[in-house]
């Protein structure tokens, strides 16, 4: 992944985990591989785990502790309504920032 690609990432990283949150509760390392999967191959878990972190102490995700069968309880996330109606205010940004960039690649005022 080129710099440029990461850089535009670390403004949407949260947005994309939660909509992958939105579709069903997830634990660190299945939004990790979800991510890849899309073609993200270069996000480390240790980004995704961070990231969780935040989007837990800021209240858009709940977390439930599931027995794992290697190693310690696995935190599994779930998108709450505070959570959902934040991902819903990013995809409106998300909607008008790329028909504006689109406007500006086709050369429309």
């Amino acid at each position: 992944m080129g710099k440029q690609m990461t850089e535009m990432l670390k403004g949407t990283l949260e947005g994309i985990v939660l909509a992958i949150l939105s579709r069903r509760p997830a634990y660190g390392y299945e939004i990790t591989t979800r991510l890849r999967e899309m073609g993200l191959t270069d996000i480390v878990e240790g980004t995704v785990y961070a990231l969780l972190i935040r989007i837990e102490q800021r209240g858009l995700a709940d977390v439930e502790r599931h027995p794992s069968e290697k190693g310690p309880p696995r935190k599994v996330y779930s998108l709450n309504a505070q959570g959902q109606a934040y991902l819903e205010e990013f995809w409106q940004t998300w909607s008008l920032l790329t028909a504006q960039l689109k406007q500006l690649h086709e050369g429309e005022e």
